[in-house]
């Protein structure tokens, strides 16, 4: 089989309509003899150069954006360390839910950030007036700033954006609202509760207690929106709307609305008895997704500016495409086109070859229609190399934290770039012959990762592709 890049099928088409104009395709003879002779021409007579990612001394450093801060609010815990050492291990932050009461549903397990206290990022006041996920995008934020060592105070605040995205409004605020109204006569809703369920407040809130005057808005769509709103960071510095942009997501889903809903879609795991073991990407016996919570955010501005202040540089912010499979409101598309087109788009805004990917964080949620299509749409977008290049799944150790996902499984993409080392996908026991590429299998794997992708697809048929460069390899 001859395998043609999407420019050299284009040329193909405008040639063979030329001849179709012109009345020379006459027969079945001379149509495979013409289309012979034009792939001869296409492909080794007018080559096409193979994709090549931008040098490391490309002078354009005002259009490269980098990422230079990560800040984590885990399942595992507060911030980068304990988020790796979990994910590097192979460990699960899988338990029994104890936020809510599950006892009435199919699923009573989750992985939930432990321990939580907000006072430790915000006045006792302002984190009363805040939903739990506004809390931990300003946790997150506040720790992705640090980790950059960006001085906010020498920075124009004006020219500072954020962009926090979420899967969904406030389930357990809208939740304690209602049971508020039936119980009480409607009279005693707090004033706050508009507030805490908008899905723009958690980027709000980051911009009010960072006093970020820029760029501001928010992404809502499912699991795919903080892989579109680190995507969509990068094109706002790239045109100049923000000097710096905060980009992430937050989500803090677990209530017994969410799980009532999630449940009668037949969406969640029911391996109560097992929680470390219910999370199950790619494997035979997955019976769907076990929900999670937590943030994500990332800094990141143009490579002139992190030269110039000196910052350690995680990766460059290479590639990004959205897409829409048009198909089903929660199931994908099962061959995964959607989604292939947007690895194929991004690797093509990366100039990068499918070949040239040393590591896939796949968005493999546990679910068996989704575990299969992505697997198929891989196999669409990297053809043969699809049985090479690694591929994980972290969901297997902290659960789906929906419209957070992106994020946090962006930063374990770029932290296994920084430390050699890529993730496991947890609970590879019995092989699915359907989904039969390289998944990792339950322990870490060393290996210089240059270049890795990071997939997200979401509700609606919502598919977003980001891919990073590490700019020592």
């Amino acid at each position: 089989m001859v395998h043609i890049s999407r420019s050299q099928r284009d040329i193909l088409r405008q040639r063979l309509f030329a001849l179709a104009s012109q009345r020379e395709l006459f027969s079945e003879e001379s149509i495979a003899n013409q289309i012979e002779r034009l792939l001869e021409e296409v492909l080794y007579n007018e080559p096409l150069p193979r994709p090549q990612p931008r040098l490391l001394d490309d002078p354009d450093d005002d259009q490269r954006v980098v990422i230079t801060g990560i800040g984590l609010v885990s399942p595992f815990g507060i911030g980068i360390e304990p988020f790796w050492s979990g994910i590097s291990r192979g460990r699960s932050a899988v338990r029994r839910i104890t936020l809510c009461d599950p006892s009435p549903f199919p699923c009573q397990i989750a992985a939930e950030v432990p321990d939580w206290n907000p006072h430790q990022f915000l006045e006792t006041k302002d984190a009363r007036r805040m939903s739990r996920s506004s809390q931990f995008a300003v946790a997150a934020a506040r720790l992705a700033v640090d980790d950059a060592d960006l001085n906010l105070e020498a920075l124009n605040r004006n020219d500072v954006g954020v962009l926090i995205a979420c899967g969904a409004t406030s389930f357990p605020d809208t939740e304690q609202a209602v049971q508020t109204m039936l119980s009480h006569n409607n009279m005693r809703v707090s004033p706050f509760y508009i507030p805490m369920a908008l899905p723009n407040m958690p980027s709000c809130q980051v911009a009010l207690h960072l006093d970020l005057r820029g760029y501001n808005s928010a992404i809502c769509t499912a699991c795919a929106a903080s892989a579109q709103a680190i995507g969509e960071a990068a094109a706002i510095i790239r045109r100049g709307d923000a000097q710096v942009m905060l980009a992430g997501g937050a989500e803090a889903p677990i209530s017994q609305i969410s799980l009532a809903g999630f449940c009668a879609m037949r969406a969640l795991s029911s391996r109560n008895d097992e929680p470390e073991r219910a999370s199950r990407p790619f494997d035979l016996q997955r019976d769907g997704f076990v929900p999670g919570e937590g943030a994500g955010v990332l800094v990141l501005e143009r490579l002139s500016d992190a030269r110039r202040r000196g910052a350690t540089v995680y990766a460059e912010m290479i590639g990004y495409a959205t897409t829409c499979d048009a198909y089903h409101v929660t199931a994908p598309e099962p061959q995964g086109a959607g989604a292939a087109r947007a690895m194929q788009r991004a690797l093509a805004s990366a100039h990068v070859a499918p070949q040239q990917v040393d590591y896939i964080n796949a968005h493999a949620t546990g679910t068996i229609a989704g575990d299969i299509a992505e697997t198929q749409a891989i196999k669409q977008a990297f053809d043969e190399y699809a049985y090479s290049v690694p591929i994980s799944s972290t969901k297997s150790m902290i659960g789906h934290l929906t419209g957070a996902a992106g994020a946090v499984e962006s930063a374990a993409a770029l932290l296994a770039m920084q430390h050699a080392l890529m993730p496991p996908t947890l609970n590879q026991e019995d092989a699915d012959p359907r989904c039969d590429l390289d998944y990792i299998p339950n322990e870490a794997r060393p290996g210089e990762v240059a270049i890795a992708m990071s997939n997200s697809f979401g509700f609606g048929g919502i598919n977003a592709v980001l891919v990073f460069r590490s700019l020592t390899a």
